[in-house]
């Protein structure tokens, strides 16, 4: 069994940048709700997460404290760290002021957790709390000290436990790295064995010791990252005997059908690919729809159905593929309860229940980063691994209002200049996504001597790490210019393009 370190989410919006920090070190790690139940097999660290409540509070959330009692290395960040200080007898209180942002500690011993630090030094940290520890509990000796925090880290080297105010896992913390790593490697002493190969070493092991010598298996496969890294793990496996079912929905980009089988088909990776044409079909369900939760639900339920009648053609299938990755299970639990649903996302969750297959998620277990090592493990070519993700409704979230045959072909058009302008410009891979948006308003415009009245498109352009939130992106002026005049002038029906320049949050990247 793998050693672990054990992350528990108190709701704090960095629990998963906790986890992808450990993994960047070599160390496997697992966010588990706070509610969970105790599970120490192979648990070599446990790591109590930051948390928007009070634990002085009526809304302190639920916790079973048998965590804190195991002997095993034990760290609290920011709640966890107040946490610490209740259960182990010590005082907190709610603060005159508040600490939010960076801010300045001192390091007042030097011991494991600030191993390379200097008694004296100060460093830069992010601060989010407004709670503080008011007085350490019995046996803690003083780590950290701040202005707005005399309390800011605390441990007991003899019995492997720390805490710390501040968030070590985000960038800000301009050495909160080094204070992980001493906590995994000095405290915890585990190795740095999470590694590309060895992923792909016990994914390979586990789908050869579900699936016997002749069944058959089947992949949705969309020709996004995670269901072609998905399907070219398992294909290692069962190499023929894996049925990737690619449906065209008629909602996909220019030519995309097309660029997936190439890529992904014999003549590229050797994926045994069965390409369904269900165009008239999605698009004569979609006809007349406009409610954007209306278009999900419709393309979700047809994309079902479909997928279904294409699976039944294949005998023997006993397993599905899914691209499922880790921050999808994490966010299936809060450490609350059910989040707010925010719009529906399409995917094939719907079918091992009705069609009775077992499942195979090879990258479950992973973040999108590390999916993308996988894929270069396994030698994947760079242009099907850094594409920019796309949804699955397609097209249709991106046409506001009546979805037509010819809505589309303006779509399509334009998306292409604009990508074909990013990828010059060289910006395709610094972006998490680039993308033109349909709009249905129409605009009075002048062509030539003439009045116009046609439609609007709006270009999106997008930074983010892992798509939770993002920033719009500042592209330059000579791109936009080149966009601009080529849509105009290339795109039928459009005499007038706009930039979203809106943020995620409050915005959602995709309009619907």
């Amino acid at each position: 069994m793998k050693q672990k370190i054990i992350v528990l989410d108190f709701g704090s919006q960095y629990t998963q940048l906790i986890a992808r920090r450990l993994r960047e070190l070599g160390v496997y790690s697992e966010v588990l709700p706070c509610y969970s139940e105790l599970k120490s097999d192979g648990v070599a660290g446990i790591i109590l997460s930051g948390g928007p409540a009070s634990v002085i509070g009526p809304d302190a959330p639920p916790f079973h404290t048998e965590w804190l009692n195991l002997g095993i290395p034990l760290l609290g960040i920011c709640y966890g760290l107040q946490l610490m200080v209740l259960h182990f007898g010590g005082a907190v209180e709610q603060g005159t002021s508040r600490e939010y942002g960076p801010a300045s500690i001192k390091v007042e011993s030097s011991e494991a957790l600030f191993d390379g630090f200097s008694v004296g030094e100060s460093t830069m940290v992010w601060m989010s709390h407004g709670d503080h520890a008011s007085k350490i509990p019995a046996g803690f000796k003083l780590l950290a000290s701040s202005a707005g925090a005399p309390i800011a880290a605390f441990g007991d080297e003899t019995r492997r436990m720390y805490a710390i105010q501040f968030h070590p896992e985000v960038n800000h913390s301009v050495r909160g790295t080094e204070i992980l790593a001493n906590f995994v490697f000095k405290i915890c002493a585990v190795e740095a064995n999470w590694t590309p190969a060895c992923i792909v070493e016990s994914s390979t092991a586990s789908v050869s010791a579900v699936v016997s010598p002749t069944a058959q298996v089947i992949c949705g496969l969309s020709g996004g990252v995670d269901s072609s890294v998905a399907a070219v793990l398992v294909h290692k496996v069962v190499g023929e005997r894996l049925h990737c079912i690619f449906v065209d929905n008629g909602l996909l980009r220019h030519n995309e059908a097309e660029q997936v089988v190439a890529m992904l088909g014999p003549k590229g990776l050797g994926l045994n690919i069965h390409l369904v044409n269900a165009q008239k079909r999605f698009l004569s369900e979609l006809a007349g729809v406009v409610d954007p939760e209306q278009k999900r639900k419709i393309i979700g339920r047809v994309f079902i159905e479909v997928f279904e009648e294409e699976a039944e053609r294949i005998k023997n299938v006993t397993h599905l593929v899914q691209g499922t990755l880790y921050p999808d299970v994490i966010e299936s639990v809060s450490h609350r309860g059910p989040s707010a649903t925010i719009k529906t996302h399409h995917n094939v969750g719907g079918l091992p229940e009705r069609m009775k297959l077992a499942l195979i998620e090879p990258l479950r277990e992973l973040f999108k980063d590390e999916v993308r090592r996988i894929g270069r493990t396994l030698e994947m070519p760079e242009n099907v691994l850094e594409r920019q993700p796309f949804p699955g409704p397609g097209l249709a979230v991106r046409i506001l209002g009546d979805i037509t045959d010819e809505r589309l072909a303006t779509l399509r058009k334009a998306d292409h200049i604009f990508m074909e302008e990013v990828k010059a410009a060289g910006l395709y891979t610094t972006l998490w996504q680039s993308f033109c948006v349909l709009l249905p308003v129409k605009s009075v415009g002048v062509m030539g001597d003439g009045r116009t009245y046609e439609e609007v498109i709006a270009l999106r352009a997008v930074t983010s790490h892992d798509g939770m939130t993002a920033d719009w992106a500042y592209l330059p002026e000579g791109l936009l210019r080149k966009v601009s005049s080529r849509i105009i002038n290339e795109v039928h029906g459009i005499n007038r393009v706009v930039m979203d320049i809106s943020s995620k949050p409050p915005a959602t990247i995709e309009w619907e």
